[in-house]
């Protein structure tokens, strides 16, 4: 008896055991139905294993918390919270499913419930699902799980804190539900905080980051692929957005354009940070992609009502043509939030006009108006005759696109530095409008006088035919002065230096000063007067950089700011000199420390990738970020100068050219650069795009890895230049033949130096199609994501190196700054 006893008790163990095996399978999947119990440390888990659902204890919380969050990475990272504001002490939590939706109870002594879906659809077989994109949907088992419209809930249309791919951000204009995001309080409290970041349908739609009624960040407008004043919003390779704005609703909604590649989402932080996010698998944390809050002209209404905000000016703020601050004395001490008034007041009905403004972020549409099927001529008309309309503006911000928008009130948060800026036209009284006319007929007369004079000069000194020589020369420095007087008075926000205060910086240009020298001019150390140390490149009066190309850089690099690009601080032009003043760099150039063994022995390889990623976002904004597309062309070791934290910054801006609009490439039959560097499409065709930079940038990754000159490079075994080795040891998977010994590595970098290489080869690749973009490399460094392969680079060769030494001193075929700048003739 006692051992049949034994034998049922065994039995009925191992039945319990499988009983609860089975039951614990069946919650280990993606979904829970009616009959099942679902308990404080039960989870589910979407079917390819991304998101997890399960309850959760927030960091060092004891509090006991509803959600979901990353399963495969990441893991503690929350996108969701079912019970944000209403937190379980203690894991009596259960969670139930039946025909009236999802219910959160706390099980003890008093049945308590938490939370409800508050669904109002009834259903026959109820089920709960996570899917893949982190959507918790609540749905009838018996219809297609597929099919968004057979959902009877689900958490993307409850957000928290996260956007995800996939997920809608904005209003149902037929059912009312607005999605809006709100911040934790804290990162233990996943309660509703004090930021919402939310669609706004007043007016013309756009999105609002506020804290309470207080509004801190506006988006702008929607232009068809991005929101207006926000960087990396174009065609990046990454990520796909669109914003829907029809009858029924209004939103945005971003999708990875390769889901296999990146990981994203965007979050708005406890501190009202609303941002982009990237994980970065080999770190293990997540990288800023894109931020909102970027600059200081991102403040809301920072220069308040008809006030400019300018982010390369110093103060920032200014009022628009025909405003006065309104409280001057605030103005003087940065206070600018009273913002501006009118010089004059409109009087409705009189001769009132319209003044343009180009290239400006637009102002708060809160208080506008809209019509996409008007012109802007009818805009303009409909403007004039509203006594309360203070300005108008194409309603479409897509190219070639139409509409009106009027605006009725003051005009807040316009900025000058968006991306593809807009127009915009602010209603002026008669009398503004003429001094703004006679200003114009001023500045004409001033040119026609000054033209008339050039060419009777240029007509009359010919005459002397024995000073014709000397003339000549008199008057090419009297035009470069011309020239360069009016270069100083363009509108480019740089100082103008006087010739004493940078000899007497120099020590009147003395040898001990002197840095270094190229076929532009030497460059020298200085010392102005209150302390400040920069370097002053003089271009010599034989340099192949000419006026033309002095007027180039300043014209390019003024305008630029970043913190991987030299500061140019300002300029000289006093009797005929062509003086550049930058910052000073205290390590001189990158090939000081790459090329040199002595000084290489010391880098270590955190060092050389900070270097790397420095200089690739500092070509990302040149490319794609600053208000002009920037192509540099001459991408090379020296032109990166390092500074007293070997932080990288990208200077010699002379050979560089500017596009705007959707302009990508061009062509010339003056090619430029350094020979090593230039792109085959360049070097041979005369054919530049970012792509030519990519390329050169590709080139300098091989060599900062190798530590030798792509032109210069030898090998005892083959003739091929440094590109052409780096391609046979990738494709024999020899990388490690290709790193430096030199470089200090510690046993878990070499994996992240052999993708530098790859990315490398990728860059330099003979087709540029073939080329990532430069988002697509900035991406590729900051993150895991799987690499594609890469194809035969350009100028794989086999070459004599006694042959390419005798090109490289050859006179006839060089500058005279063989370190620098190497002119070739296209092929016809």
């Amino acid at each position: 008896m006692a051992r049949a006893r034994a034998v049922c008790n065994t039995m009925e163990l191992i039945i319990i055991i499988l009983f609860w095996s089975i039951l614990s399978s069946a919650l280990a999947g993606d979904t829970i139905r009616t009959h099942e119990t679902f308990r404080d440390g039960d989870t589910i888990t979407s079917a390819a294993g991304e998101f997890e659902f399960g309850f959760f204890s927030p960091g060092s919380s004891t509090n006991r918390y509803l959600g979901i969050w990353y399963k495969k990475i990441s893991r503690g990272t929350v996108v969701w919270v079912a019970n944000r504001d209403y937190p379980l002490m203690n894991t009596s939590g259960l969670v139930q499913v039946n025909g009236r939706g999802i219910t959160l109870q706390m099980v003890d002594s008093s049945t308590e419930m938490i939370w409800s879906s508050n669904t109002t659809r009834s259903m026959k077989n109820p089920a709960l699902q996570l899917l893949d994109t982190g959507n918790l949907v609540l749905r009838d088992e018996d219809h297609d799980y597929n099919n968004v419209e057979d959902f009877i809930w689900q958490s993307f249309d409850h957000p928290g804190d996260n956007l995800l791919p996939g997920m809608k951000f904005g209003i149902d204009l037929v059912t009312g539900l607005n999605r809006i995001f709100s911040s934790w309080t804290s990162v233990v409290d996943p309660s509703q905080g004090s930021f919402t970041h939310r669609l706004d349908p007043k007016g013309f739609p756009q999105f609002l980051v506020s804290k309470g009624a207080l509004t801190l960040l506006r988006t702008g407008r929607w232009n068809g692929y991005g929101f207006k004043g926000l960087a990396k919003q174009s065609s990046n390779g990454i990520y796909e957005a669109t914003f829907v704005l029809n009858e029924k609703e209004i939103y945005y909604r971003f999708h990875l354009i390769n889901s296999t590649s990146a990981i994203m989402r965007f979050v708005l932080t406890p501190t009202g940070d609303s941002k982009i996010l990237v994980w970065n698998d080999e770190e293990q944390i997540w990288t800023v992609y894109v931020s909102l809050l970027d600059t200081d002209c991102d403040h809301y209404g920072l220069c308040g009502g008809y006030g400019i905000c300018r982010i390369k000016k110093s103060p920032r703020c200014e009022c628009l043509r025909g405003f006065v601050p309104k409280f001057q004395e605030k103005w003087r001490t940065a206070d600018w939030s009273s913002g501006c008034i009118r010089r004059t007041n409109l009087v409705c009905g009189t001769d009132e006009g319209f003044v343009k403004y180009s290239g400006v972020k637009l102002p708060d549409t809160r208080h506008s108006w809209y019509d996409m099927k008007m012109n802007l001529h009818e805009c303009e008309k409909l403007c004039l005759k509203n006594c309360s309309c203070t300005a108008y503006a194409n309603a479409d911000a897509r190219r070639g696109g139409h509409g009106c928008l009027l605006w009725f009130g003051d005009l807040i948060d316009i900025s000058d530095y968006a991306e593809d800026g807009e127009d915009i036209y602010v209603k002026m009284p008669s009398s503004e409008l003429v001094k703004s006319r006679s200003s114009r007929v001023q500045i004409r007369f001033i040119f026609i006088t000054s033209v008339i004079l050039v060419v009777l000069v240029s007509l009359i000194f010919p005459v002397y035919k024995k000073r014709k020589l000397h003339k000549e020369e008199n008057l090419k420095l009297n035009a470069e002065s011309v020239a360069l007087t009016k270069l100083e008075h363009e509108d480019l926000e740089l100082p103008s230096f006087d010739f004493k205060s940078i000899a007497d910086a120099t020590s009147n240009f003395s040898q001990e000063k002197k840095l270094g020298e190229g076929g532009f001019g030497p460059v020298y150390k200085g010392t102005l007067a209150d302390g400040k140390e920069i370097a002053v490149k003089r271009l010599s009066k034989n340099s192949n950089q000419g006026l033309d190309e002095f007027k180039n850089e300043v014209s390019c690099i003024a305008k630029l700011q970043h913190r991987n690009l030299v500061t140019l601080l300002g300029c000289c032009t006093e009797t005929g000199e062509r003086i550049l003043i930058y910052e000073y760099l205290a390590n001189k150039g990158l090939d000081s420390f790459i090329f040199d063994n002595n000084v290489r022995n010391t880098m270590e390889w955190p060092k050389l990738f900070n270097i790397i990623t420095g200089i690739a976002r500092g070509l990302l904004y040149l490319h794609q970020d600053s208000k002009l597309r920037i192509i540099h062309r001459d991408l090379k070791a020296s032109n990166i100068l390092l500074d007293q934290d070997m932080n990288p910054k990208i200077s010699d801006f002379g050979m560089a050219r500017s596009f705007g609009g959707n302009e990508t490439e061009a062509n010339t039959s003056r090619v430029v650069g350094t020979y090593g560097y230039m792109s085959p499409e360049y070097a041979i065709d005369g054919q530049f795009s970012v792509k030519s930079d990519v390329y050169s940038f590709g080139v300098l990754l091989v060599e900062i890895v190798s530590g030798v000159k792509n032109r210069l490079f030898s090998h005892p075994d083959h003739n091929l230049n440094l590109l052409g080795h780096a391609w046979m040891s990738y494709k024999q998977d020899k990388l490690l033949q290709l790193i430096d010994d030199g470089v200090i590595l510690e046993a878990s970098e070499y994996l992240e130096v052999f993708r530098v290489i790859q990315i490398g080869l990728l860059c330099v690749q003979h087709d540029p199609k073939d080329r990532p973009v430069m988002s697509q490399v900035v991406l590729m460094l900051s993150s895991n994501m799987k690499l594609p392969q890469p194809k035969q680079p350009g100028f794989f060769m086999e070459r004599y190196l006694l042959q390419a030494d005798h090109f490289s001193s050859n006179p006839s075929l060089s500058s005279s700054n063989q370190l620098t700048i190497t002119t070739l003739l296209p092929r016809e």
